[in-house]
């Protein structure tokens, strides 16, 4: 396990995709502008430890075209180091995003035959990285196949020296939440911390409550479930052992990554006290209640601004001493 104060590296694996939004400001009876943002769980993931100092590996597959660069450009300026991804000729996800009142965001999702679900083992093999204490996965490149499939497999082997953190980010304008019903005990038994949305448990187990959802993926093998319950907080569970920590008050932009952002603030405490590389071992519950509640606060900061734009760790600083 890491020294306490230590934060090793962290890898993360999974998609970019481009967050395409309505620009209202040069829309007009002529035609819809758009703006093009990048995005996607796992980077924003990616991008988000990055500016937080954690020193941080996207593995990703980037398409040719023109929403490639993009991204690479993006995580490269946010510091991320890139030499575990690969470029390809297929096409980049988009993610048409609708806005309503509250900044909340539903998607349009165009996807179909996208550069990132098709991660061939070789690939994969290749990304190894002995050094890292943790490889974050989950969302879209975790469940569609035949990438899917290859990167379960990549995790059960990379357990054996690093710890393992998953977001199922549940998409079911793509996949049917029957399909990560069926994968999630898998996922659990190889995952050492599972993050999951309020949103997400409605789908996954409906009419469940979230403490009984805690403790089935508990029994399937997750030790430590964290699941962010929006403008209230976040509920997580060590071990069924539960603490509840608030959100900080925010003026919402719009909502875009702030879950990404939690997922990559906890990973960045939880690095900096030690806790990452093994099983979870020495973990306590106030050591999570402290690792949630520097999470809640970067979430809250990128609600903050449009897009998921997470904040980098010198303006963490400015808005603590505010």
């Amino acid at each position: 396990m890491a020294q306490a104060g230590s934060r090793g590296s962290v890898d993360v694996l999974g998609e970019c995709v481009a967050d395409i939004f309505e620009d209202r400001d040069r829309s007009g009876a002529g035609g819809l502008a758009l703006r093009a943002l990048a995005g996607g769980g796992p980077a924003n993931t990616a991008v988000a430890l990055a500016r937080l100092g954690t020193p941080t590996r996207f593995l990703g597959r980037f398409s040719e075209d023109a929403f490639g660069t993009l991204f690479r450009t993006r995580l490269s300026a946010s510091g991320v180091d890139l030499t575990g991804s690969v470029t390809t000729s297929g096409p980049s996800a988009l993610a048409v995003a609708d806005l309503d009142a509250t900044g909340q965001a539903a998607y349009t999702f165009y996807a179909d035959g996208a550069a990132d679900w098709h991660w061939t083992a070789g690939e994969l093999t290749a990304t190894r990285n002995n050094d890292a204490i943790c490889l974050h996965a989950g969302s879209l490149a975790l469940i569609r196949r035949p990438g899917g499939s290859r990167i379960e497999e990549h995790l059960a082997q990379v357990r054996e020296h690093a710890t393992i953190s998953i977001d199922p980010n549940v998409r079911p304008l793509l996949v049917p939440p029957s399909a990560y019903h069926e994968r999630l005990p898998h996922w659990c038994a190889v995952a050492d911390i599972l993050r999951l949305s309020e949103d997400d448990c409605a789908l996954l187990t409906p009419g469940t409550g979230l403490e009984e959802a805690c403790d089935t993926w508990h029994a399937a093998g997750a030790r430590l479930v964290v699941i962010t319950l929006g403008g209230r907080g976040a509920l997580a569970s060590l071990d069924g052992g539960r603490v509840t920590v608030p959100a900080p008050p925010t003026v919402v932009v719009d909502t875009v990554g702030a879950g990404d952002s939690f997922t990559a603030a906890l990973l960045h405490r939880l690095a900096g006290l030690g806790h990452l590389g093994g099983r979870l071992d020495e973990l306590t519950l106030e050591d999570v209640a402290d690792a949630c509640s520097f999470a809640a606060q970067v979430a809250a900061l990128t609600c903050s601004v449009l897009g998921a734009n997470p904040p980098w760790a010198d303006g963490l600083a400015i808005a603590d001493r505010r």
